[in-house]
């Protein structure tokens, strides 16, 4: 048997697969009972309206304190655990790059979860609650911002990076989830997403990065 036949039966076969794999979905939908809830639409229905519910007037909040900073060249500091420390790379990937307009000053992000070396230094020399807050006694000037991103709000080393940047004079922001937890009580502002499931509160969380990002380049490049 030559290669090219040899491809085209693994092709073939590849096809065939892909196509019994939707016909078995297609067949498992249809025979769901007709008051199963349909997952996918479930979900999706349930992230609209978490998102459409969102206060406007707090994310434009949040919009204007880091435009200020970007104004006034302060630093921006970004943590969170686990989702939550993927989605503040992130945000700080997007604020830096993203919003980039030639010939204006750019701003200046930092995620303070990616030192992986620092971080567990920190974690194994002292206490894992310490992670973001003794980064934070290096780096933050007043006037600076942090936003820390927890789900919960009562993650541990949140609590105590947010209370370290009010020592030192920075302005604080959070993204929370549907009740805040003690996080609420200690940023000057917050970001609530009205949602009782976690993965719809970071879903909210990456579309609050990917909507102030967006409304930010808008803003720069209109100055």
């Amino acid at each position: 048997m030559t290669e090219l036949s040899t491809r085209a039966r693994v092709s073939e076969a590849a096809d065939n697969s892909l196509l019994n794999d939707h016909s078995q979905i297609s067949s498992d939908l249809a025979s769901m009972p007709s008051k199963a809830i349909d997952p996918v639409n479930d979900y999706l229905t349930r992230l609209k309206e978490s998102i459409s519910a969102i206060s406007q007037e707090d994310v434009w909040a949040v919009i204007h304190v880091l435009f200020r900073a970007w104004q006034d060249g302060r630093k921006i500091f970004i943590c969170g655990n686990g989702g939550s420390a993927a989605t503040a790379s992130h945000m700080a990937n997007d604020l830096n790059k993203f919003t980039i307009i030639e010939d204006k000053p750019r701003i200046k992000a930092i995620a303070l979860t990616d030192n992986l070396s620092l971080i567990t230094a920190w974690a194994n020399d002292a206490k894992y609650e310490d992670i973001f807050a003794e980064q934070l006694i290096n780096l933050v000037e007043p006037g600076d911002v942090l936003l820390a991103i927890s789900a919960s709000g009562n993650s541990a080393n949140i609590i105590r990076a947010l209370e370290t940047a009010h020592r030192l004079q920075a302005t604080t922001i959070g993204f929370t989830g549907d009740q805040g937890g003690r996080l609420k009580e200690l940023v000057d502002f917050c970001i609530f997403i009205p949602d009782d499931y976690i993965g719809r509160q970071e879903d909210g969380h990456m579309i609050m990065d990917h909507l102030i990002s967006y409304t930010l380049r808008r803003m720069i490049a209109a100055v």
